[in-house]
C-alpha cells in the first residue's frame, strides 16, 4: 500500500505565493516519477509539473511554478499567482512497491488553493 498525503494549499492574493508539499509513504520500493495536475477549466484534468529526471510545466505555468523533489517528497512552489490558478491541486506519483516488480500510478486526495483579485 502507498499513501500521498498533500498539504500547503490555502488563500492567496493575487500575485502572492504557496508552497504545496506532497509526501509518499508506505511499501515504496522506488518511485520514477512524481508530479501535481489541476482540474483545468473546461479542459478536464491536466499536468502542471512533473519531475522525472528532467522536469516539465504546462504552458499556462512556465515561469511561475517550480517543482522539486526531496527522496519520497515532491513540492510545488507556485509563485506569481492569479486567480484562474485556484482549483484542487492533486499530488501523483508512479511506484514499484517492495512486493511487486510492475510500477502503479498513485493519486493523493488533493489540496486547495484559492486566489483572490
Amino acid at each position: 500500500q502507498v499513501q500521498l498525503v498533500e498539504s500547503g494549499g490555502g488563500l492567496v492574493q493575487s500575485g502572492g505565493s504557496l508552497r504545496l508539499s506532497c509526501a509518499a509513504s508506505g511499501s515504496i520500493g522506488s518511485i520514477n516519477d512524481m508530479g501535481w495536475y489541476r482540474q483545468g477549466p473546461g479542459k478536464g484534468r491536466e499536468l502542471v509539473a512533473s519531475i522525472t529526471g528532467s522536469t516539465n510545466y504546462a504552458d499556462s505555468v512556465k515561469g511561475r511554478f517550480t517543482i522539486s523533489r526531496d527522496k519520497n517528497t515532491v513540492y510545488l512552489q507556485m509563485n506569481s499567482l492569479k486567480p484562474e490558478d485556484t482549483v484542487v491541486y492533486i499530488c501523483t506519483a508512479v511506484v514499484a512497491t517492495t512486493y511487486e516488480y510492475v510500477s502503479h500510478r498513485y493519486w493523493g486526495q488533493g489540496t486547495q488553493v484559492t486566489v483572490s483579485s
